[in-house]
């Protein structure tokens, strides 16, 4: 099957045990898993599937050079300990409540909340410091499991992958 991305819902409505994609398909991380978990193969005409190497653009290495002012992530180490959670939905009682207490059970710090509600329907983002010996990947599959479509979706992002986006 040619497509330009894979997700965790191809996965689980696969009904053989092995999914054939293009070289440049991009397979989710949440796609990886649930094919791990299920057994399914995923694999292009020539072999496994690999990641492909990221397309950081044609202005990728005059901006290294000219934005000197922002390092890259790995030079930078206390932006790996920030994330930048977005929570998005129907407005209820207890939301921001229910997200707060997920993080300060994994020893998070809650530093800024923007929330807006319009019509019914919520918007959040904060931004969470993890504490030294917390670990980016238990806030998110910590987080990212509250709500459901029906509710409320989570996505946390790592502070330096979110700076970087926005830095042009």
């Amino acid at each position: 099957m040619t497509r330009r991305f894979l997700t965790s819902e191809d996965v689980r409505r696969e009904q053989s045990g092995e999914i054939v994609v293009d070289e440049t398909t991009l397979v989710t991380p949440q796609a990886l898993e649930t094919a791990r978990e299920a057994g399914v193969r995923i694999r292009t005409a020539s072999g496994e599937w690999s990641e492909p190497e990221p397309d950081r653009g044609p202005d990728a290495e005059r901006a290294m050079h000219a934005l000197p002012h922002l390092p890259e992530p790995e030079d930078n180490p206390s932006l790996s300990s920030s994330a930048i959670v977005t929570a998005v939905g129907k407005n209820r009682g207890g939301v921001l409540a229910e997200i707060t207490a997920a993080i300060a059970g994994i020893g998070g710090n809650v530093h800024d909340v923007s929330q807006k509600v319009v019509e019914g329907y919520f918007h959040m983002i904060l931004t969470v410091e993890l504490p030294p010996e917390g670990s980016f990947d238990q806030l998110k599959s910590c987080l990212e499991c509250l709500g459901n479509p029906d509710d409320f979706a989570v996505r946390v992002m790592n502070e330096r992958v979110f700076r970087f986006m926005h830095r042009v």
